[in-house]
């Protein structure tokens, strides 16, 4: 896993991934006196950056692997990737969810073809059937983060913004598991040696926040943030990641993830999910440094549950 295993990737994946819009807000730049870049995951297929890994991932498997199958555990945004990625590559596809993933999400993901089995709301559930399944049915397992062409693949979001718009003093991702930050970092400190790459969770999923200042991963019990694609904890691979190549994290409110959101939804119209928003969340509310700066933003995934929205509606039109 390196700089040129992220090209590699991209190379690989550049003709069957959306290469995404890159925006930018005058009210934003006038607002922080800096220039924002937003790399928008949003758009990319499955709504969010996760394709990129999953199908770098299941493109790289050996014919019997295909042959077998695959699995992975996700409560959504990955479960959408492997599934659709699987669908295109012609290979089964099973995927583990938690029972309180985001409906749209589960519908979206056996829409695509996969087999969803549900497991109770924790990391350990998930890991536990999971195993059992792989035990029973030697699918290969396809982790959400705990992979190197997974995080390959996740980094070349951020080759491609840099590739498009020059060099960036600043770079701020969603942080997880880590797989999309650990890509991030290898992406833009390879080709802006002098980048600071920070990462951002939830206040109320401030693991990997409290494992870095530890020195040791400090696993997550599922927290009941509503971003809930960052409910998950560090492992080792990403952790040794961070360390190394990420030069802070910071955390975010709730109140302060939904501000995000609303700025986005307003002033950009972007359409974008609780997990998706922490890293402007950050910016608004002034946990880093960017006056000056050139900024880029990896903006994902777009997959909000639209329906309470849309049932209002309809409620408003039947009363009418």
């Amino acid at each position: 896993m390196s700089f040129q295993g992220i090209e590699e990737a991209f190379n690989r994946i550049s003709n069957v991934v959306n290469k995404t819009a890159v925006m930018t807000s005058r009210t934003l730049n006038s607002l922080l006196n800096a220039k924002i870049y937003f790399k928008c995951e949003n758009f990319q297929r499955v709504g969010a950056f996760k394709f990129r890994g999953a199908y770098n991932a299941l493109s790289l498997l050996s014919k019997e692997a295909k042959k077998r199958g695959v699995i992975t555990h996700s409560s959504g945004n990955h479960a959408q990737a492997v599934a659709l990625a699987a669908s295109i590559l012609g290979i089964k596809a099973t995927i583990v969810m938690p029972k309180g993933a985001p409906t749209n999400k589960i519908k979206a993901t056996k829409d695509y073809g996969a087999q969803i089995v549900f497991c109770d709301n924790s990391l350990e559930a998930r890991s536990q059937i999971t195993e059992k399944l792989i035990e029973k049915y030697n699918y290969k397992l396809i982790h959400p983060y705990d992979d190197n062409d997974i995080i390959c693949g996740q980094g070349t979001a951020a080759y491609e913004l840099i590739k498009e718009i020059g060099e960036l003093n600043i770079v701020i991702a969603p942080l997880g598991g880590g797989g999309l930050l650990s890509g991030t970092a290898l992406a833009a400190k390879g080709l802006c040696p002098e980048v600071q790459i920070f990462g951002v969770e939830p206040s109320m999923a401030d693991d990997a926040y409290r494992s870095i200042q530890a020195g040791y991963i400090i696993e997550s019990t599922y927290p009941e943030t509503i971003a809930d694609g960052l409910r998950t904890s560090l492992c080792e691979r990403t952790f040794t990641i961070i360390q190394k190549f990420v030069d802070q994290i910071v955390t975010v409110s709730e109140k302060e993830i939904i501000n995000a959101m609303r700025f986005l939804w307003e002033r950009m119209k972007i359409i974008i999910e609780p997990s998706g928003s922490v890293s402007l969340a950050a910016l608004l509310s002034n946990k880093i440094n960017t006056k000056n700066m050139k900024v880029g933003i990896i903006l994902s995934g777009g997959n909000i549950d639209i329906a309470p929205f849309f049932q209002l509606l309809e409620k408003r039109v039947v009363q009418s």
